[in-house]
């Protein structure tokens, strides 16, 4: 695996441009003041799927080759990382199995089966 550089940040920003919401940040005062520094808190639970992590599943789906894509994707989770492949795969294209165990609770996986 290559070095993360801030070209790779941009494109990825570009690739996910108007797929996920744009999620405010808020300063989080009493942090701030018990911190003797500056807190925000990045809202990233307003995401379509409730967290960040569509934004790392989404930036894979897309960068995956036609080859890739044609196979689909396959993960093991038992919550947000796999509500998060369900929906970018749904976004993109390729078909997606989400495996989960059975101790996850239904609501998990109804949630997953919603994308």
């Amino acid at each position: 695996m290559s070095e993360l550089t801030l070209r790779d940040v941009y494109e990825a920003r570009r690739r996910l441009g108007g797929r996920v919401i744009r999620t405010p940040l808020i300063h989080a005062h009493e942090l701030s003041v018990r911190s003797g520094g500056e807190v925000y808190f990045k809202l990233e639970s307003l995401q379509k799927t409730g967290s960040f992590k569509v934004r790392g599943a989404l930036n894979k789906i897309l960068c995956l080759s036609d080859e890739e894509r044609e196979r689909g994707v396959i993960t093991f989770s038992t919550g947000n990382h796999g509500r998060a492949v369900a929906y970018a795969a749904a976004q993109a294209g390729p078909l997606a199995v989400v495996c989960v165990s059975t101790r996850v609770p239904g609501y998990r996986v109804r949630a997953l089966r919603r994308r």
